[in-house]
């Protein structure tokens, strides 16, 4: 595989997040939940996602992001100093049950930072995670609740959510890793 595959465009996009917003509500009948995006994509995704649920329930649901590059467990050996962007939760934690929402889930360790950082501000009741891709090849036992595509991968290929707001584009693709494994 030389060039980027894509398998999810503009549509499948759309119709993915608002399956995954309709499973959200469904699964929190109660309405005590609140969305989470990680920072870049994750948040886009988010912010997207709380529209739909919000939509849904008739009601506003809390929406806040994180930025994990101080939770990272690999920040000492990462060769540049983080893009750092602000962490925005302006509602309390405590009791609810927080959806996650990140672009790519891979080896589990952005979400375990994540994790970590939503505990700092806060006991939540639950965490659910939503993501828009699992490519597999995890190194922590995180699995997400919400799941837009499945897409089995090798270790020497890259998978790229990319969103409008960031990328001028909504697309997800497939390809060759750029870094050498």
């Amino acid at each position: 595989m030389t060039a980027a595959t894509v398998v999810l465009d503009r549509d499948d996009m759309r119709r993915t997040l608002v399956r995954i917003a309709h499973e959200i509500v469904e699964k929190n009948p109660n309405g005590t939940i609140a969305l989470v995006g990680i920072h870049r994509r994750g948040a886009v995704l988010a912010k997207r996602l709380h529209a739909l649920a919000s939509e849904l329930l008739e009601a506003a649901v809390p929406l806040g992001y994180v930025d994990i590059s101080f939770y990272r467990d690999d920040l000492a050996i990462r060769p540049s100093a983080p893009i750092v962007h602000a962490t925005h939760l302006d509602f309390s934690v405590d009791g609810r049950t927080i959806v996650i929402v990140d672009d790519v889930l891979y080896t589990g360790r952005t979400v375990r930072a994540a994790i970590d950082e939503i505990f700092d501000y806060g006991r939540p009741a639950r965490l659910q995670l939503a993501v828009m891709v699992d490519r597999g090849h995890r190194e922590l036992p995180i699995r997400p609740d919400y799941v837009g595509k499945n897409l089995p991968t090798s270790l020497q290929q890259r998978v790229n959510v990319r969103v409008q707001e960031i990328d001028g584009d909504d697309e997800v693709t497939i390809g060759p890793s750029q870094e050498p494994r």
